[in-house]
């Protein structure tokens, strides 16, 4: 016969009941609060299990059976028992309290025949209507019976069997009666001497979960370690003079069954479960009263919102290695649902990443586990946030990859793809595209004036904030600096006298509106060391170039940086489709230095063919977006 002390949360539907009673004397002022709504549901899911068994035990199979008690508490005292029985009684019927053998008062649901009675504390104790530790006694261990008043049930063969059970049954009308809700019981409350003597026959469980609902509301930044030290008596002492309460840093009986109640209040609204999605092969707490599961789409499985929550999941799963991984970095950073503000972090078998907007809030984290790339984005909006910032840590700290991870071939009937979308989600475009390259080992990067003054955010490569290190507007360019260290597969050397007249030249940059994920290079003459006024800092080429292409190497046969590709209009005049002008490189070097860039000044060196001139242009060339 189980004395431990316990607080329950009956969770049913929108409507939570509290129970915060204990099973010792020395906390036995907990009370029950119920309404008549409450009741009469309770009683209907008793009524419903008890239907459920019928078809499993029918009249005509019945014989007679042992009875048996649902044995739901049990108490030292017999004033802490029948405080209980009576709370119960008004819950449901066939409440009964006993005086033990052992000395202690049980409540007790019954008597049963033996085989309903094991299906209504499984179904019982499934609805999460009676406490966990709930079991079937046999009434051995009964002596007396002390309520209800004047019956004994331990004495005759009366038990309730599947066909009273069906004839007890409610009407259905009944659970939509409204009636007046009676005054909760009150549970007394105590000095903070009896407080501490109560608390001290708190379990650990039940201590943890006190720091726990503290921490939920932001008193208690500590571990749940369970143990009552400066830290959780701070924090109990900010709750209550939050909560208007004497700041005595000791929670009474009353105050402790109040901070339950709010925090499991807060929880079903959020509806935290642990969902296992099998088929991602991910395990981990959802908010399932904010989102539920809509559709598979390689890699995700998505959860969209419902009741107007304005919140969304996608659970990140695919086979894959670090490339994958990285990969998906650089493709989630192009979909609207991550903003451009937000952290970029990026390490050897993981990323996160973070992004807010005046409308819209995600957060996104992945890793390469066993083979597959595992993670989530969490999607929101800004109303959410108060909610998210509780979701989000549980989120995070259930989250299990478990074996399997989602087909390729896992896409919905007649998804209407296209350029503009991934996995059926849009892919933000930028403002403009030009293209830039590498001056240095470190990432800076020399490109056009075009991406300066008009964008809230630059990208490099359309991962990597960066910002303007340099700029000169006489000639039309600027020097941008990544936000975060890079490490360029090639960088540009830097000629310091003026190309042969006539050379065979290459251009590197990012045609078609930038669409291609890697430069292109095209190949052509120098025709002229001036430009078309004759500036002595200008080239022009033969060789047609885009808009996006601005900003982009010039190299020799040799691999060398002889300029960089200027836009295409001159005077507010477009060039010829074959006319191409350019900065000369060594008109730049200087100016580059005295900027603070550590350039690599180029050496003589023997002539590559195009298909290695084309490789080296590719890896010192990058993509310079504008995005606002």
């Amino acid at each position: 016969m189980h004395s431990t002390a316990r607080k329950d949360n009956v969770t049913l539907g929108p409507l939570t009941l509290a129970f915060t009673g204990a099973r010792n004397d020395t906390v036995s002022k907990n009370r029950v609060s119920i309404t008549i709504m409450a009741m009469r549901i309770l009683r209907g899911v008793l009524a419903l299990t008890f239907v459920a068994a019928f078809g499993v035990l029918t009249a005509g199979g019945a014989q007679a059976q042992d009875r048996v008690w649902v044995q739901i508490e049990a108490h030292q005292s017999l004033a802490a028992a029948e405080q209980r029985v009576r709370a119960y009684s008004q819950l449901v019927e066939n409440v009964n309290g006993f005086q033990a053998t052992t000395g202690l008062y049980a409540v007790a649901l019954g008597p049963y025949e033996l085989d309903l009675g094991q299906l209504v504390l499984q179904q019982l104790l499934a609805q999460g209507l009676i406490p966990r530790d709930s079991f079937l006694e046999d009434g051995d261990l009964y002596a007396t019976q002390f309520f209800p008043v004047g019956t004994d049930t331990l004495q005759g063969e009366g038990a309730v069997t599947t066909e009273a059970a069906v004839t007890e049954a409610p009407a259905a009308e009944e659970f939509a009666v409204v009636e007046e809700e009676p005054a909760p019981v009150e549970i007394p409350d105590e000095t903070p001497q009896e407080a501490r003597q109560s608390e001290g026959q708190l379990t650990r469980e039940e201590r943890d979960q006190l720091q726990i609902a503290l921490q939920w509301f932001g008193f208690y930044t500590g571990g749940i370690d369970g143990a009552f030290g400066p830290g959780t008596r701070g924090s109990m002492e900010a709750y209550q003079i939050d909560r208007g309460m004497e700041p005595t840093g000791i929670l009474t009986t009353r105050q402790r069954a109040q901070l339950l109640s709010e925090y499991n209040g807060e929880l079903a609204a959020l509806g935290m479960q642990n969902v296992l999605d099998q088929r991602a092969g991910i395990q981990m707490d959802l908010p399932m009263a904010m989102v539920g599961f809509d559709s598979y789409n390689f890699p995700f499985s998505q959860y969209e919102e419902i009741n107007d929550s304005g919140v969304r999941v996608m659970l990140i799963s695919q086979p894959g290695d670090r490339a994958t991984l990285f990969g998906l970095y650089e493709i989630m950073q192009t979909l609207e649902i991550v903003p451009l503000e937000g952290e970029r972090e990026r390490q050897g078998d993981s990323f996160l990443l973070t992004g807010q907007s005046a409308d819209l809030r995600s957060h996104t984290e992945a890793r390469l586990v066993g083979g597959a790339v595992k993670g989530f984005t969490l999607i929101w909006e800004p109303s959410a946030d108060d909610q998210i910032a509780r979701v989000l840590p549980m989120m995070q700290a259930s989250f299990q990859a478990v074996d399997g991870a989602l087909d390729p071939a896992a896409v919905p009937e007649g998804l209407d793809e296209s350029i503009d979308m991934v996995s059926g989600l849009t892919v933000r475009s930028p403002d403009l595209v030009r293209t830039g390259f590498f001056l240095d080992a470190q990432g800076t990067v020399l490109t056009t004036t075009e991406v300066a003054g008009q964008c809230q955010q630059i990208l490099i490569d359309n991962a990597y904030d960066a910002s303007v290190a340099f700029r000169n507007d006489a000639l039309g360019i600027v020097v941008l600096r990544p936000t975060q260290a890079l490490a360029p597969l090639g960088f540009a050397r830097m000629a310091d006298a003026p190309a042969r007249l006539r050379s065979d030249i290459a251009v590197a940059g990012y045609p078609f509106g930038g669409a291609l994920s890697a430069a292109s290079t095209s190949f052509g003459r120098l025709a002229d060391l001036r430009g078309v006024n004759g500036e002595e800092t200008v080239q022009r080429l033969e060789v047609a170039t885009a808009d996006t292409e601005a900003g982009g190497p010039v190299l020799d046969v040799t691999g060398n940086v002889i300029g960089m590709v200027l836009p295409g209009t001159v005077e507010g005049r477009t060039l010829p489709n074959e006319v191409t002008l350019a900065l000369r490189s060594d008109q730049l070097i200087g100016l580059l230095q005295e900027a603070g860039v550590g350039l690599t000044v180029a050496q003589p060196a023997g002539a590559l063919n195009r298909e290695n001139l084309s490789r080296e242009a590719a890896d010192m060339t990058v993509r310079v977006s504008c995005w606002n």
